[in-house]
């Protein structure tokens, strides 16, 4: 059976407006679609600049919305205009006052197929996740697309083995990650070397894609936003189930970064390592206890 597509990923540099974000990424649309791609992922919350960079600013909530609503109007109307599956993340306000970083999976014929809240949230200087939304119930969906089964990992969820491999159980071919990464994130000051924890990001998709045996796209923001010299790296890539990085974009600019998967590699790379077929779950059930709750000292012996 053909089972070769070519996904897009949409690496954009946000600027002030919302608006003027979404007419980029209609923009990117139309490349994405013009050079075959049955698919767009666009980065985490990429149409407003990085809200979470900034500490407890209640104004930033301004800027979500309910789901249906008009962003996801806006992208539904425009895959189906130009038949492509698009994916993306923005601030969505659920209940009243209650936020979440979701994405939104749309159908090539311009159907919302439904909504992906991120569930582990990150918390560090630049990322102040936790006052802006909680962890989101989705349980990790996946959906069934014109472009493949399709799983969406946002961010810090593509960092937790366990999210990722509940997408692959799923069925997914491909799961795509937005995202939103600086090149320094998670390392103390004397480390911030070019290019150190952005190899971390790649090595840990490559990892996802090995284990589960899928293709994975991750779509990154560019360039700086203005908030304390903070860059987003971009490099936006894709990884085929082998762990190669396929293809990757350039870590300066906005960039429709499209290469062409072939989903039947996940056949040929599962009979070869069929990590998924030598699961044994039964023997995993420590994996449901909370870090900490059982003490993994013995208090006589260690002084507190």
């Amino acid at each position: 059976m053909e089972m070769k597509v070519k996904i897009a990923m949409g690496q954009l540099s946000a600027l002030p407006s919302k608006e003027d974000n979404l007419k980029k990424a209609a923009a990117q649309i139309d490349e994405a679609a013009a050079k075959g791609a049955k698919l767009i992922c666009f980065p985490e919350v990429g149409f407003t600049p990085f809200f979470p960079a900034y500490n407890h600013d209640v104004s930033k909530f301004d800027s979500a919305e309910p789901i249906p609503g008009p962003t996801s109007d806006f992208l539904c109307k425009k895959a189906k205009e130009k038949s492509i599956v698009v994916v993306a993340s923005y601030l969505e306000e659920g209940y009243v006052g209650e936020y979440y970083d979701s994405a939104i999976c749309i159908d090539a014929d311009g159907t919302l197929l439904g909504v992906t809240r991120m569930v582990h949230t990150f918390e560090q200087d630049g990322y102040n996740e936790k006052f802006y939304y909680g962890p989101g119930h989705t349980l990790y969906p996946v959906y069934e697309t014109a472009a493949g089964v399709v799983g969406i990992s946002i961010c810090y969820d593509a960092w937790i083995p366990e999210a990722v491999r509940a997408l692959a159980l799923k069925g997914a071919d491909l799961i795509v990650v937005p995202t939103c990464e600086v090149v320094s994130v998670g390392l103390p000051p004397s480390d911030h070397v070019g290019g150190t924890s952005y190899e971390a990001v790649c090595t840990m998709q490559k990892a996802n894609a090995i284990c589960n045996g899928v293709w994975v796209g991750v779509s990154n923001r560019v360039g700086d936003e203005g908030v304390d010299g903070i860059e987003y790296v971009g490099s936006s890539f894709i990884v085929d189930p082998w762990g190669h990085i396929q293809a990757m974009a350039n870590d300066k600019t906005d960039e429709v970064l499209v290469s062409e998967i072939d989903l039947n590699v996940t056949r040929t790379v599962r009979q070869l390592w069929p990590m998924l077929r030598d699961r044994v779950p039964e023997t995993y059930e420590s994996l449901l206890e909370n870090y900490g709750s059982e003490p993994y000292y013995h208090s006589d012996r260690v002084k507190l």
